[in-house]
């Protein structure tokens, strides 16, 4: 069991930011995985469905986009036990496909529709680890793009991103 822990340098938050270094899209998908709280384990069997495996978080070690933040296996004396919360069920690849596109439309849009005034916004998506958390974006989503390009850019993205995100049609009633 590998127990290793890794978190983003400050190259790998500026290429989920930005894109800046064009990162292939399943090592992105990786990349935005990685929070500095799961295992090594937890990351593999979250992305097994892309067929990424260690040597993926390897290459991104060697380019410099995340770090060994921890190694519960180096630690001298293993802290005391205490009960594991129950895990949720892991994500599917369907699942883990539609976080990512729902994360590349929010990123592509809220750069090119919002600019610089979008910057908290673009930080929430970095934040969100699920769909949910992406879907609870929406409305902040909508109503900035509202403010900067009008009604109808705002009405049209937000069918786009219902599609992706599977509402219902009592959620994408504004």
């Amino acid at each position: 069991m590998n127990t290793s822990i890794y978190d983003k340098t400050a190259k790998g938050k500026e290429e989920i930011a930005t894109r800046k270094y064009q990162l292939a899209t399943r090592l992105r998908t990786l990349l935005v995985q990685i929070d500095g709280r799961r295992t090594e384990e937890e990351l593999l069997r979250n992305v097994a469905g892309l067929g990424l495996g260690a040597s993926a978080l390897a290459e991104l070690v060697e380019h410099g986009y995340i770090v060994l933040a921890t190694s519960y296996a180096s630690l001298a004396e293993p802290a005391p036990a205490e009960p594991a919360p129950a895990q949720p069920p892991l994500p599917e690849p369907a699942q883990i496909a539609q976080f990512q596109s729902i994360y590349d439309f929010y990123n592509k849009t809220i750069k090119n529709t919002i600019g610089l005034r979008g910057f908290t916004l673009q930080l929430k998506v970095e934040k969100a680890s699920s769909v949910a958390d992406l879907r609870e974006l929406r409305q902040p989503y909508v109503e900035a793009v509202q403010k900067a390009r009008g009604g109808e850019t705002a009405a049209a993205l937000a069918r786009q991103l219902d599609q992706l995100l599977g509402a219902t049609s009592a959620d994408q009633a504004d």
